[in-house]
């Protein structure tokens, strides 16, 4: 009797993130298989970036030294994790450090993968992202509230969707140092701390209440804590936190009167000194929104982050829905953006192996092309420059800061002088393969100056080191504005050293 054959077991993939956090660092390992993360690592340690900050807004080198000595521990848990496969996300410590550079170099080259600051409401995006996945699916809406050292993420949403996000400034680390910074608790620094909270929630409260919600949810470590320590005391249920056991813990913890002297069963020894600015900024939440309840969850950021890395370069892509929004936005003809695009992918894979060029960075020249024309919303005088602008400077979901960069800066490359300055506050690692991708981008625009109907593709594009050399079709080479705007763009790229060489394609009869 034959045997039937077995189906073939598909490996899970291993995924990687790490939150640089600015009171701590994590570190999740898992397997992703069948729509679930299976963990394989989880890490964290106290590394208190947001109190390395001096009064200049730099990072002080002890606190530098933290972070590198926790990131050499981590550094063996993600080596044979693909890069695709791994994000590492800085928060808001390294958002506000002004000299935080310093330290991603460093690091990046100690763990051998690039970085990513991430805007605070991609933060509250990818932190309802990892909540929601963790919480039962429930019908109506969500209110996900995450307390880190640096800022607090606020999200409505519903189901895997966000609604509303915001993130303010005020953590944990950040409030201990403005409010108990000698170590002294009195009540009347605690209600500062909680004033302070009010003021910033004073922007959001009355959106969000006209919006609601019918399950209040907290993330992360500092409501983890208070509620653990409200289920030692018998003040709440398990994961739950209570207005009533709130305010009791309150006063309990102000007649501590010293945060060397907080502990408290439930309460780890390391985020003592913490705690109390952590809950004034709860006990300001409580009050704002009128709350009576809130239970934790376990997903936060890091579990958003995988799941966000599962998403991409498919159709679920969250970027992808930031781009076709921002299309919509601000009116961008879509046949001629599309247009752009496809000849800069011919133009990108005619010369991909010379250059050396990734996929990644495929998608990045072609998304530019979507967005080449977005300035023309503000003026079209200099409208690479607004468009270069508004891309920098808003809040896309499903981007990086360094990503939001690189997208600017090839929107401002695409036409004009060719931007030095621009392209040096780029990493160092990227520059050289986004000058070329500038350069492709160029001339897609320039061979679809005429607005065509479909997008023009007969054209080779040879290298030669750094030198181009790009061949027209017969019919191409007798458009005299098309020339005449190639030759324009040959004194561009010498300006800038480099070189554009044209001529006719030939063919054989």
């Amino acid at each position: 009797m034959s045997r039937m054959p077995q189906a073939e077991v598909k490996q899970p993939r291993r995924l990687a993130a790490i939150d640089l956090g600015s009171n701590s660092f994590h570190l999740l390992v898992a397997n992703y298989q069948n729509d679930q993360l299976q963990v394989v690592a989880k890490l964290g340690e106290k590394v208190q970036l947001a109190a390395g900050i001096d009064e200049d807004g730099n990072l002080n080198e002890a606190a530098m030294q933290r972070a590198l000595e926790c990131l050499t521990r981590f550094a063996s848990f993600i080596e044979d994790i693909a890069s695709p496969d791994l994000r590492i996300v800085g928060t808001n410590a390294l958002r506000a450090a002004y000299n935080s550079e310093v330290l991603i170099e460093r690091a990046e080259e100690l763990l051998g993968h690039e970085i990513e600051i991430i805007a605070g409401r991609e933060e509250a995006r990818l932190i309802y992202l990892g909540a929601a996945h963790a919480l039962a699916d429930v019908h109506g809406k969500r209110l996900i509230v995450d307390i880190g050292g640096g800022s607090t993420e606020f999200i409505i949403g519903e189901r895997f969707e966000p609604l509303v996000l915001e993130s303010l400034h005020m953590g944990c680390v950040t409030y201990t140092r403005h409010f108990f910074g000698d170590g002294d608790i009195t009540e009347k620094r605690f209600r500062q701390a909680e004033l302070a909270a009010l003021s910033e929630l004073a922007n959001i409260r009355r959106p969000y209440l006209e919006l609601g919600w019918s399950d209040p949810v907290g993330s992360s470590g500092t409501i983890k804590a208070i509620a653990s320590v409200l289920t030692a005391k018998g003040d709440s249920p398990e994961g739950m936190i209570r207005v009533e056991g709130l305010r009791a813990l309150r006063d309990q913890v102000i007649e501590f009167k010293q945060l060397d002297k907080v502990a408290m069963a439930g309460l780890k020894e390391d985020r003592a000194k913490v705690f109390p600015a952590g809950l004034a900024i709860l006990c300001a939440i409580f009050e704002a929104f009128d709350l009576t309840h809130m239970r934790y969850s376990d997903g936060a950021l890091r579990e958003g982050v995988l799941y966000d890395v599962v998403g991409r370069n498919t159709a679920e892509d969250s970027r992808l829905k930031t781009l076709h929004g921002l299309q919509r936005r601000y009116s961008i003809e879509t046949r001629q953006a599309n247009n752009v695009a496809t000849s800069a992918a011919i133009a990108f894979d005619q010369v991909r192996d010379v250059w050396n060029l990734s996929n990644v960075q495929r998608q990045f020249l072609v998304w530019a092309a979507w967005l080449h024309e977005l300035g023309l919303a503000v003026s079209h005088s200099k409208f690479h420059r607004h468009g270069a602008y508004l891309i920098e400077n808003s809040d896309l979901p499903g981007f990086s800061r360094p990503e939001q960069r690189a997208l600017a800066f090839l929107v401002l490359a695409h036409r004009r002088k060719f931007p030095h300055k621009e392209l040096a506050a780029l990493p160092r690692l990227v520059r050289s393969h986004y000058a070329r991708l500038a350069r492709l981008l160029r001339l897609a625009v320039l061979l679809n100056h005429s607005r065509p109907e479909q997008p023009i593709q007969d054209f080779v594009l040879r290298v030669e080191d750094e030198a181009l050399h790009l061949s027209l079709s017969n019919e191409l080479s007798e458009r005299m504005l098309l020339l005449d705007d190639l030759r324009q763009e040959s004194r561009y790229q010498q300006a800038a050293g480099l070189l554009l060489e044209i001529d006719q394609l030939t063919t054989e009869a």
